[in-house]
């Protein structure tokens, strides 16, 4: 093929063996789409092809990447809003045929199905770092660092300092998303040993809050972690499940003072807030 096509925030260009996505940088793009600036998708890396009507007069084209064939889409695990998902090209209503004629295109080449055995689409290079609420976290490709900051480390990771994690040691990384309450990225061992089952008393995990650990920037971290533990073979290996321990009350503290600002910025309903504050109050 060869062509381009156009649409909101992004564009596409159909070539023999991939589907090159080049991301605008406006300041209605979302950031996600920023950082990544341009993605190659293999064609043995999508699963199928969709045209569906989009909002106020749209159509969205989007294709549908085989499950472990993208490490972005692997950490973010069903998160990303749909408003931010690299792999939806949002066209105008009156460019419906004409994505329409791709669509059917990109069809007719597709030839591969089901779970990959490796990453198709590279993820994004190292080194990388971004500044979660508790401390700041650094891949230089062989390791990950946190070094914690002191206005929002827990008693616990200072107890046990500033943390390096090389990759050979990993099994995984666990991404939950900053735009929920109590957002994290947990780096899993290789082994399995658990850690704390609250993110905001292991050390090897850092948490998000207000402003910190965007998904611009924690998501294509945990993604190019994810690349480099396949890389090397590890293979993730999920912590058992622990019970969960009686919390320290200046922790359950700290937890409600974080949720109130949340609330206070219109990112938490009054009926989550009186929720979730409950849970937090019952752990004492």
């Amino acid at each position: 093929m060869g062509d381009v096509l156009a649409g909101f925030h992004a564009a596409w260009e159909f070539e023999s063996d991939s589907v090159l996505i080049r991301y605008e940088r406006g300041i209605r793009t979302p950031k996600l789409f920023q950082a990544l600036g341009e993605r190659r998708v293999p064609l043995e890396a999508i699963a199928g092809v969709t045209l569906t009507p989009g909002r106020r007069g749209t159509v969205v084209l989007r294709v549908e990447p085989r499950p472990g064939a993208d490490p972005l889409m692997e950490a973010a695990a069903g998160q990303l809003k749909e408003g931010c998902d690299p792999y939806r090209l949002v066209l105008p209503a009156e460019r419906e045929t004409l994505a329409e004629y791709y669509a059917d295109e990109l069809r007719a080449l597709l030839t591969e199905s089901g779970k990959t055995e490796r990453y198709l689409v590279a993820a994004p290079e190292a080194p990388l770092h971004f500044k979660a609420y508790d401390g700041k976290a650094s891949f230089d490709g062989s390791s990950v660092a946190f070094r914690w900051f002191w206005t929002g480390a827990s008693s616990a990771k200072w107890k046990a300092g500033d943390q390096s994690f090389p990759v050979a040691d990993l099994g995984g990384v666990e991404w939950r998303s900053p735009e929920v309450f109590e957002g994290y990225l947990r780096l899993l061992p290789r082994d399995g040993t658990p850690g704390a089952p609250q993110a905001d008393q292991d050390p090897a995990a850092v948490v998000f809050g207000l402003g910190y650990g965007p998904v611009h920037e924690s998501l294509p971290f945990a993604a190019a972690v994810l690349a480099a533990v396949r890389e090397r073979g590890a293979g993730a290996s999920v912590p058992v499940p622990v019970p969960a321990p009686r919390r320290d009350p200046a922790d359950i503290a700290e937890r409600i003072r974080h949720l109130g600002e949340l609330h206070r910025a219109g990112l938490v309903t009054d009926e989550e807030f009186s929720s979730k504050k409950a849970e937090l109050l019952a752990e004492l």
